[in-house]
């Protein structure tokens, strides 16, 4: 196939009537990296679980652990950059005089990934001038080990990884009135960001709890993609 051909594949099947597409680029280098609709995050879901089935019952140890403290969940986190911060243990709720034997630790466990968007095959014209949308996605277990058991900040990064174009947070407050185990979706759609994104950068934290025992917080199905659907200026 000629450049021009390769160049009117990738506008037929992505539909990019209208985006800027310069002649200069590799087309059949963009359309074997296929950029758009593609999910961005390498390993999705550490755990080998899907939303698509519910999360599995956390398993009650038959004996106490009177062991260390443990803060990192079981997986496979390939490709993403991981981080404890262990918490003080909060004695809030407990009447003064009041005798405790013991009370959960609590930890956030960090992970985070970034994204070249121009390595995965997205180009200037099309990031600066056409602004397709950037959809953010994400899916946490209601593990009710606490009223917040989960947060996300994702940033659009310009070149040079430390200017912030646009960003978005998540800091779910969850209701424990009443016993509920299913997965949470998270998700939001960038548009409009203005010109000059290179880069996105995603960071989500899941809270665990020992005490006698290890209970996490679950994720999967996390995402990062581009759609061709231009922003509204």
């Amino acid at each position: 196939m000629s450049a021009a051909e390769w160049k009117e594949r990738c506008e037929a099947e992505w539909s990019l009537q209208g985006a800027p597409m310069p002649d200069s680029l590799d087309w059949k280098s963009v359309y074997e990296a296929r950029p758009l609709g593609r999910n961005f995050l390498k390993n999705p879901a550490p755990h080998g679980l899907s939303a698509e089935t519910p999360p599995p019952e956390p398993d009650l140890p038959e004996e106490p652990d009177h062991g260390p403290p443990r803060f990192q969940p079981d997986g496979d986190f390939t490709g993403w950059t991981t981080d404890i911060e262990v918490l003080p243990y909060d004695s809030s709720g407990i009447p003064a005089g009041a005798m405790v034997c013991a009370l959960p630790q609590y930890s956030w466990f960090s992970m985070e990934q970034i994204v070249e968007l121009k390595a995965e095959g997205l180009w200037d014209e099309l990031l600066d001038e056409f602004q397709p949308e950037i959809v953010i996605k994400d899916w946490y277990e209601e593990s009710q080990l606490h009223k917040s058991i989960y947060q996300l900040h994702v940033k659009l990064l310009a070149a040079d990884k430390s200017t912030v174009i646009s960003e978005h947070t998540v800091s779910p407050t969850e209701d424990l009135s009443e016993y509920s185990h299913i997965w949470k979706e998270v998700s939001h759609v960038f548009s409009s960001y203005g010109p000059g994104v290179r880069y996105v950068h995603f960071v989500h934290r899941l809270k665990n709890s020992f005490l006698n025992g290890f209970y996490p917080t679950l994720f999967t199905g996390s995402s990062v993609t581009v759609r061709a659907v231009k922003s509204s200026q």
